[in-house]
């Protein structure tokens, strides 16, 4: 799976599950400052992410991620490591 496809899943999730303003969405935008992300939705993202890209997130993992870009780099890193 390329970037692209990767960015435009994660923004229609973001978009239709989320309900985030799409033109909050953007590659420095942070994840709960910028886009209003709490806890909550973590949940759903976590669920949402295995469902569509077929991988766990992992708090571990997800330090440091911060913002968008951030996050579609991580989901990207993730989707294609090797087996």
């Amino acid at each position: 799976m390329n970037r692209t496809e990767i960015e435009e899943k994660v923004r229609d999730f973001l978009v239709e599950d989320l309900e985030i303003d799409e033109e909050k969405i953007y590659p420095q935008a942070k994840l709960k400052e910028d886009m209003g992300i709490d806890s909550l939705d973590l949940v759903d993202i976590v669920v949402i992410v295995e469902k569509n890209f077929g991988f766990k997130l992992k708090a571990e993992e997800m330090a440091g991620v911060d913002t968008y870009g951030q996050f579609c780099d991580y989901i990207e890193r993730k989707v294609n490591a090797p087996e």
